[in-house]
């Protein structure tokens, strides 16, 4: 088992900069999601770690050796491929050995680590097919037992599950998590799915354009976004952005917004005052299951008309428009609403929603990074 430490990484195809000082120190045995939109560097920056793709700048170490110019089957590190990457002509027993035959490792330890990697996948009963033969989730699996039977210092996945239907993706979601259990390596897993970053990371790495956003444990990256782009992208559906006016008077603070006005908690007010932060024009954002659907007008509730109404099973997601012309998004649970209140949500009708000072997040228009934002150990 090893760590990963990148320092200030840069990958360039000529002028064009893919991956702009990329610094991370990954923790033996840790799991760790690179996560972001297509294009951003994040399955680049995995290459580079697999030796597939130059590095441009900066210096990779696996443990305590650099590994810049060190040859990709020389890293000690095995790869799952969005593609599977199999070998269509022979057997999954075959496949799954080929990497160990290449090292010229006896017939009997290769059988043992091939059908100790199929035990742990439930895959045995499949040894003997060919690929062709196989659903896509059994194939991933295949992959995956690939690379276990090398028994690498790091894991490296690169888009594992995209290309599995829903069902199939919740499963192998699952069975990472209780692969890693088993295994207990360390993982660098890619992907563009802000549920299996949250689901499956220690920490995730949020990039956008090559660069990383921010780096935390999935809770601290929803709970404390440090900016705009990461708040809009971790959540679903992704959090609701209003134009307000932050207060300050006397070392309190509230918002105006919505034509209401709502008190900022005392320990972000805290924060706020330790930043200096005084009253100027902020984006306040907030969650559509912070937000609380009430049914008549109440005090300081937000008058709004529905637009639309998804069904979502166990919730409803309301799209309305404030009478400031805002577009939001409620999340409402329908467990406990009554057949009159259903009856009431539907396109065109009033609707008061309100929201709790402790779940408001607060944004710099100018710079768009949070006011509420503190670094912790995590961001590096």
């Amino acid at each position: 088992m090893a760590s990963v430490t990148l320092e200030h990484i840069k990958k360039a195809y000529d002028k064009l900069v893919v991956v702009h000082d990329f610094n991370l120190r990954i923790r033996d045995k840790e799991f760790v999601v690179f996560v972001g939109p297509s294009g951003c560097g994040k399955s680049t920056t995995l290459r580079m770690v697999a030796g597939l793709e130059d590095i441009t700048g900066g210096t990779l170490k696996i443990g305590d050796r650099v590994v810049n110019d060190v040859e990709p089957k020389d890293r000690d590190i095995a790869m799952v491929f969005q593609n599977y990457a199999l070998y269509p002509h022979i057997t999954v027993y075959e496949n799954m050995a080929f990497s160990l035959r290449l090292r010229k490792m006896s017939n009997e330890e290769v059988h043992k680590r091939v059908c100790q990697a199929a035990e742990i996948l439930g895959i045995t009963e499949y040894l003997g097919r060919k690929p062709k033969q196989l659903s896509g989730g059994q194939r991933q699996r295949v992959a995956i037992g690939r690379a276990i039977v090398r028994e690498p210092q790091v894991f490296l996945m690169d888009e594992p599950l995209s290309n599995l239907d829903a069902k199939l993706r919740n499963q192998m979601r699952a069975e990472i998590i209780l692969l890693r259990k088993r295994i207990d390596t360390t993982f660098i897993y890619v992907t563009h799915d802000q549920t299996e970053a949250m689901t499956l990371g220690d920490r995730i790495v949020v990039m956008k354009d090559g660069y990383i956003q921010q780096v935390g444990t999935p809770q601290q990256v929803f709970d404390t976004p440090k900016n705009l782009f990461v708040a809009g992208f971790i959540g679903s559906p992704q959090m609701n952005f209003i134009k307000a006016k932050l207060v300050e008077k006397a070392g309190s603070y509230q918002v105006e917004v919505l034509g209401t006005t709502v008190p900022v908690e005392q320990e972000k007010a805290q924060i706020l005052k330790e930043k200096r932060v005084e009253s100027q024009p902020v984006i306040l954002g907030v969650r559509p299951e912070h937000t609380a659907v009430q049914f008549g007008n109440a005090s300081n509730a937000i008058h709004s008309k529905i637009q639309v109404v998804e069904m979502m099973g166990s919730e409803l997601h309301m799209h309305v428009t404030t009478d400031s012309g805002d577009q939001i998004i409620l999340r409402l649970p329908t467990i406990d609403l009554t057949k009159e209140q259903r009856a009431g949500l539907k396109g065109g009708n009033d609707l008061y929603f309100s929201f709790p000072s402790k779940v408001v997040h607060l944004f710099d228009p100018e710079s768009e990074l949070s006011l509420l934002y503190h670094e912790n150990e995590d961001d590096q």
